[in-house]
């Protein structure tokens, strides 16, 4: 097995698999994370949380298949970003340096398919081979 056309299927997949369970678990407990939003703050609590869910599976989704990654982890990014300065800036609490430090770490990965795409093992690759030669 070609370990270079497998990676970024494997990198893809951990990136992914976090915001997929982030965004069930937010729809799981809507009201739950309507109100930590609202609890932070931020107007318009409900429609935020409609958007995190959003944003959050179609992101991951379309990063994990590799169909449009790019526009997946823009999404994920455009989520990533606030979510990270509004949740876990207090850092005087460890596990909160923590978390912002694990999302940087995300947020290097989603900046990595976003530069560089998703790989062989991809829809985006299968498409674009196809209009390569002729749609064979």
């Amino acid at each position: 097995m070609d370990f270079q056309k497998i990676i970024p299927l494997i990198a893809r997949t951990c990136l992914a698999v976090i915001f997929i369970r982030s965004g069930v678990g937010k729809a799981l407990d809507f009201s739950g994370t309507q109100e930590q939003i609202a609890s932070a703050g931020l107007p318009l609590a409900a429609l935020l949380t409609v958007g995190a869910i959003v944003f959050e599976l179609v992101g991951a989704a379309l990063v994990l298949l590799g169909y449009k990654a790019k526009w997946g982890a823009l999404l994920l990014i455009l989520f990533l970003i606030p979510a990270t300065l509004v949740f876990h800036t207090n850092f005087a609490e460890a596990m909160q340096v923590t978390q912002f430090f694990k999302n940087l770490a995300i947020l290097g990965g989603l900046l990595m398919v976003t530069a560089f795409g998703s790989g062989p093992l991809s829809i985006d690759n299968q498409t674009s081979s196809r209009r390569r030669f002729g749609g064979m």
